[in-house]
């Protein structure tokens, strides 16, 4: 999943960033205030991890301009230095998901990242069965019976992003914008997208039929269950 942090102190962004990565987030940062405005106006995030003191602007503020925006999705945790009840109170009441005090916990973090994921998505736990397949959100595996498929990364993260997203039709930009980032870096002619997804059904294909993967026509992909 795409991940954007608003933090500016650089050290706390690194450490996020790495811990992140290496649990599979695709991860950007802002320092400022406008540099987080500029990147929300191009892509969509998974979640924004919003610091409250930025050098240049209040995160309410970010927070309120996002929260105006049409067809936003994106899931907001507030981590800030300010412990006090009513900035809690405030920044939920604005449409913040959750809220972390500095100092936090990296686990505790990507365990509040993994419980909203579970109810942005109506999801019991973090296994989703489809057509015999166990996708598990938080272990990042897929599973037929007692064996494990063996996906790269980006498929993977492909596969989870379209599940999580079952019986909606996801463009081609959309799912790269959430599995590779900036969509700004990408060149939009490319069928690498295609190219991941064609082995990835080629995969899947070897435990199950797969037709309910489907190919929406110069749109993108659906999991029709």
């Amino acid at each position: 999943m795409n991940v954007l942090i608003v933090e500016d102190e650089k050290g706390l962004a690194l450490e996020v960033d790495e811990f992140l990565s290496h649990e599979g987030f695709t991860v950007e940062h802002a320092r400022t205030k406008k540099s987080a405005e500029e990147k929300i106006f191009v892509n969509n995030y998974d979640f924004i991890l919003l610091d409250l003191g930025l050098p240049d602007g209040d995160g309410f503020g970010l927070l309120k301009m996002l929260k105006g925006l049409e067809k936003r999705e994106d899931a907001v945790i507030i981590l800030t230095a300010r412990g006090a009840v009513d900035d809690r109170v405030m920044g939920l009441e604005q449409g913040a998901d959750d809220y972390l005090a500095k100092p936090f916990s990296l686990s505790e973090l990507l365990a509040r990242m993994h419980a909203i994921t579970r109810r942005k998505h109506r999801l019991e736990s973090n296994d989703i069965n489809i057509k015999g397949l166990r996708v598990n959100i938080q272990n990042r595996t897929v599973m037929y019976n007692d064996e494990r498929i063996n996906l790269t990364k980006k498929e993977f993260e492909i596969f989870n992003y379209l599940v999580l997203n079952k019986n909606r039709v996801i463009s081609r930009t959309n799912l790269t914008e959430h599995v590779w980032g900036d969509v700004l870096e990408i060149n939009s002619d490319s069928n690498f997208v295609d190219v991941h997804v064609k082995n990835l059904r080629k995969k899947l294909s070897q435990y199950i039929p797969i037709d309910w993967f489907e190919t929406v026509r110069s749109i993108g992909y659906r999991i029709n269950i």
